[in-house]
């Protein structure tokens, strides 16, 4: 079972990563940091999946705790390079707080380190770790061994370090946060390095006094306590975003929703699009411009189409939609989509207007999503309205037909 959490876990810290791989294309070192802490996570975590531990095992006995250990300070590195440098900043015009001082002065000696303590790590593994057989738990298995030991607290020194300040700048953060879904998202990352800070100094003082516990139990530990940390941190991590995740998943419905009635429109009137309309499978696979940058131009787009059709529409035609809708669920946006859908077949068989009639009701919309999300009640009243309904929406409202509207041909003007 501990194995199928644990690539679980390795799974979801790779998803973690590859959600944050984009943020090597700008030039932020924050959250180029927060990238390479999740791949360094992830690659720790999959050192510890029975699989890849054997496949790393076969050339050199257990390089996979040489990998995993040092891909673990990758991680720590890059996300003491993130806190530092993101809630390590003080006030404008401020004096630097001395925790901002501490907190700079830890991460400044950690990278410095880092070179000397890899080097160190890798020498001692390979000529003072005894590595005769394969290990169970390499920790338990050579505890009290001076080799060992001291290759394992360097280590665990050095995250214990990096930890207890990522744990005191989170936590820190956490109190001081606006909103409840950015608070939680740091205190479960103030958590998971409070946890390893306490996992890292437990290691540091089993490695040099063992204890009773068999090599089995203690790998339990090891692997709970690393998932658990690396589940806490990307859970923290994922929180925040969230909101942005959710805000573009509402603007990709909005988008979904809006297609059949900006398509139906762009298709008589094609010179109103910044983009040509193409098919939804293309629609959806665009990459530029931003889901953001297009539900804006959609809105903007079907607008000004509607605001051509007032030269394919009686005066008559927007009361009678009301009167014949003044019964239904939603009469507002239904009068809208009845005026529309009528006022579009009427362009689509050349009848124009010799004098444009007044538009649509105005209406108090603050922004694009706002206006979206209107449209989408007009689209979802448009798209049950049968040839038969405009017919006789069009028979009602032509009472002043005759000496206002006239059929034009294909190209006249």
């Amino acid at each position: 079972m501990l194995n199928v959490c644990t690539y679980i876990g390795a799974v979801a810290m790779t998803l973690m990563a590859l959600w944050r791989l984009p943020a090597l294309r700008y030039d932020e070192p924050e959250r180029r940091a927060l990238w390479a802490c999740s791949a360094g996570f992830a690659a720790a975590l999959w050192c510890r999946v029975p699989a890849v531990k054997r496949a790393l095992d076969a050339p050199i006995t257990d390089l996979y705790v040489l990998v995993k250990y040092l891909t673990s300070i990758v991680a720590i590195l890059a996300v003491l390079r993130y806190i530092t440098a993101i809630y390590g900043k003080p006030a404008t015009g401020a004096a630097t707080p001395r925790y901002v001082r501490t907190s700079r002065r830890i991460s400044r000696i950690a990278h410095a380190c880092a070179l000397s303590a890899v080097g160190a790590m890798v020498t001692l593994f390979f000529t003072a770790v005894d590595r005769s057989r394969p290990s169970v738990e390499f920790a338990t298995d050579h505890a009290g061994q001076w080799g060992a030991a001291t290759f394992i607290s360097i280590l665990y020194v050095y995250l214990a370090s990096a930890s207890a300040t990522c744990a005191f700048q989170w936590g820190r953060a956490a109190r001081r946060a606006e909103t409840r879904l950015l608070r939680s998202g740091l205190a479960l990352m103030a958590l998971a390095t409070t946890l390893y800070t306490t996992y890292s100094l437990f290691r540091i003082v089993t490695v040099w006094n063992p204890t009773s516990a068999s090599p089995p139990t203690m790998r339990v530990v090891a692997d709970t306590s690393n998932l658990t940390v690396a589940l806490l941190w990307a859970a923290g991590a994922s929180i925040p975003s969230a909101k942005a995740l959710s805000a573009r998943w509402t603007t990709w419905r909005a988008l979904h929703k809006l297609y059949p009635l900006r398509r139906d429109l762009m298709e008589v009137f094609p010179d109103v699009p910044f983009q040509p309309s193409a098919s939804r499978l293309r629609e959806w696979t665009r990459a530029s411009p931003s889901l953001d940058v297009r539900l804006d131009r959609w809105t903007q787009e079907i607008a000004d189409a509607v605001e051509q059709l007032r030269h394919h529409a009686t005066p008559t035609l927007l009361h009678t939609a009301e009167d014949v809708t003044s019964e239904h669920p939603d009469p507002e946006p239904a009068a809208e989509a009845y005026w529309i859908k009528a006022a579009l077949h009427n362009a689509r068989s050349g009848g124009r207007s010799r004098l444009p009639v007044r538009g649509l009701r105005d209406k108090p919309l603050s922004d694009s999503h706002a206006e979206a999300h209107w449209l989408a009640r007009v689209q979802a009243v448009y798209a049950t309205i049968s040839n038969e309904q405009v017919n006789s929406l069009l028979f009602q409202a032509g009472e002043s037909r005759g000496h206002y509207f006239s059929r034009q041909t294909a190209g006249q003007p």
